[in-house]
């Protein structure tokens, strides 16, 4: 194996191994058609103002219609998603809304119901950043459930772990 693949391997490695929560993004596109896709690489920015960051690669089929938005939403998971979390994931699935429960926000943005949270956005910018391109977001809408946040480690997600201690 080359140093490159080796490298690539050791970097996926890690990241994997690093626990993050996980969203499912959504926007409309020209049409006002729902889009949206599970995203684990997302963090808070700024306090004042709110603001958020989130990437998306290149290569995704859903990548035209966030660069061309000009408003995001960010619908973070509930632990018992699992489902919502796989179905948004899939490069096979065509019609993803279809397999969940959601509903236009008042900012007409697709909002899937029952998640932890979610944070409604407008863009500030769009960074091209080597393979990927960062979205940053002023959050102009928020909600959060009485539930546990969904997390991802080591390619699985679920549930905050009850012997959790925070």
């Amino acid at each position: 194996m080359m140093v490159k693949e080796q490298t690539e391997k050791l970097y996926r490695e890690i990241m994997a191994s690093y626990p993050t929560g996980v969203t499912i993004m959504t926007t409309t596109d020209e049409n006002n058609k729902p889009i949206g896709l599970t995203v684990n690489s997302f963090t808070s920015v700024s306090l004042e103002p709110l603001m958020i960051l989130w990437c998306i690669g290149k290569e995704s089929g859903s990548i035209e219609s966030f660069k061309n938005s000009q408003r995001f939403a960010v619908n973070i998971l509930a632990g018992d998603q699992q489902d919502a979390c796989w179905v948004f994931a899939s490069s096979k699935e065509k019609d993803r809304f279809a397999k969940v429960d959601w509903e236009f926000s008042l900012n007409n943005l697709p909002i899937l119901k029952d998640v932890f949270g979610v944070l409604e956005c407008e863009k500030v910018e769009q960074i091209d950043a080597g393979d990927h391109i960062i979205f940053l977001g002023e959050v102009i809408s928020l909600d959060k459930k009485n539930s546990d946040p969904m997390l991802y480690y080591r390619r699985n997600v679920g549930a905050v772990p009850e012997n959790w201690v925070g």
